[in-house]
């Protein structure tokens, strides 16, 4: 029979072999992608190389705001007060855990871990990083709407496909059909609990204005990495413009569950900037000094402060 201490170490050891097996796989899928594009990639890795040095400290100043932003907005999701340094440390764990694995699992695991840690019960801890989530999404559509008027022709909306379209339909005849599913009572509950929560925020203008605040400021400080690297390797685009063609393809590759957008916001973020006039070789000095900033300079400290959260029991 296994001993407790045993049990305990046996899943340390599977956490860490997961941990290493999801480094391997960001890793492995960075070369893919590299090798495949190799020609672009090594010409845009030159143009870093030789960038700005000023505009890529920007840029890093602005990366590093995001975890300040991103804590920001999680305490607008709670009622009760949340310990500040400890919130700013799980940000920045949660961001390298979100380049492990897809679709904000690990990101929503750091963070659900700390909220249950805080004192919140699991189902509580999941309906603040759900408002957390829905406050971010409604932030970038705003402010797609409010700076697509001013670059016209910028954004061409692609003619949706049939499966698309399928698809799509799909999706809302479920949603239709869900309050006469048995599905319905149990979520229900949830969703009611999470309204009531949502509602007790916004009685409290100090966690409403931290919510919309941090999460306008998470979005905003993104975009400005990205201006940032832009100005550094020379291209020209304006600050508008930058900021709308973030907001776009973040937006688009939230659709696609692939770890921390890896892959996913690459390809849009390419897209978008070829599409605005910028050559295969800026866009990719773009792209690459946006993941450098954001993900790549920050991934070994944000583990090694998981670490640390997790061996003090604090997530």
């Amino acid at each position: 029979m296994t001993s407790p201490a045993g049990l305990t170490a046996s899943l340390g050891r599977r956490r860490v072999y997961w941990h290493a097996g999801g480094c391997l796989a960001v890793l492995l899928g960075a070369l893919y992608l590299a090798r495949r594009h190799w020609p672009a990639v090594e010409s845009g890795a030159g143009r870093l190389a030789v960038a700005d040095h000023g505009w890529l400290l920007t840029g890093a100043v602005a990366a590093a705001g995001t975890w300040a932003a991103s804590a920001l907005a999680q305490q607008g999701t709670v009622v009760q007060r949340l310990p500040g340094p400890r919130l700013f440390a799980a940000q920045f764990a949660a961001s390298a855990a979100g380049h492990l694995l897809p679709a904000g699992i690990g990101a929503g695991a750091v963070n659900l871990r700390y909220l249950m840690r805080c004192g919140l019960p699991a189902g509580r801890a999941a309906g603040a990083l759900a408002v957390k989530a829905a406050a971010g999404a409604a932030v970038r559509l705003v402010l797609i709407a409010l700076l697509a008027p001013a670059c016209p022709g910028l954004l061409r909306l692609p003619r949706p496909s049939p499966p698309v379209i399928a698809a799509a339909s799909g999706v809302a005849v479920l949603l239709a059909l869900l309050p006469l599913t048995p599905w319905w009572s149990r979520c229900r509950p949830a969703l009611a609990t999470v309204l009531a929560d949502v509602r007790a925020l916004h009685a409290r203008p100090a966690r409403a204005a931290a919510l919309w605040g941090g999460s306008l400021a998470f979005a905003v400080l993104h975009a400005l990495v990205l201006i940032a690297v832009i100005r550094a390797v020379g291209l020209a685009l304006a600050p508008l413009q930058v900021a709308l063609l973030y907001l776009a393809a973040s937006s688009a590759a939230a659709l696609l569950p692939t770890p921390g957008g890896l892959g996913s916001l690459d390809a849009a973020l390419a897209l978008a900037l070829t599409a605005a006039g910028t050559s295969g070789a800026g866009a990719a000095s773009a792209v690459l000094g946006y993941r450098l900033l954001t993900v790549w300079l920050p991934l070994l400290p944000g583990l090694l402060v998981l670490g640390v959260l997790v061996r003090r029991k604090a997530l």
